[in-house]
């Protein structure tokens, strides 16, 4: 029994970590289109081909993002931004988003 509860665990974490690898090409698909965007005007674009491509929908799929037509929405908007995931995801830019919308709510 015990052995079972182990090799549930490890398949378990085996799975976590390549959903993080994934999710890993995914950003780097999105910083790559956002390059493409200052670069060529057509980022957007870019990452919506991928997205709905059989390759770009599978690695969708493996990090655990369902591939629909609004997360390719979703993509699309944010390569439009044009801010790059890094400084999306750090904390910096989460504080002075939240300030952002707190001073334009009062």
């Amino acid at each position: 029994m015990k052995d079972f509860v182990d090799g549930t665990a490890f398949n378990n974490e085996q799975g976590n970590r390549a959903r993080k690898l994934f999710a890993a090409v995914v950003l780097a698909a999105l910083d790559d289109a956002i390059a493409d965007d200052k670069k060529y005007g057509n980022g957007p674009e870019q990452i919506a081909r991928w997205a709905r491509s059989r390759d770009g929908r599978e690695v969708l799929s493996c990090a655990g993002i369902d591939p629909n037509e609004r997360v390719v929405e979703g993509l699309m908007d944010f390569v439009g931004k044009g801010v790059r995931t890094s400084v999306a995801l750090s904390r910096e830019e989460s504080e002075r988003r939240n300030a952002a919308l707190q001073a334009e709510a009062a």
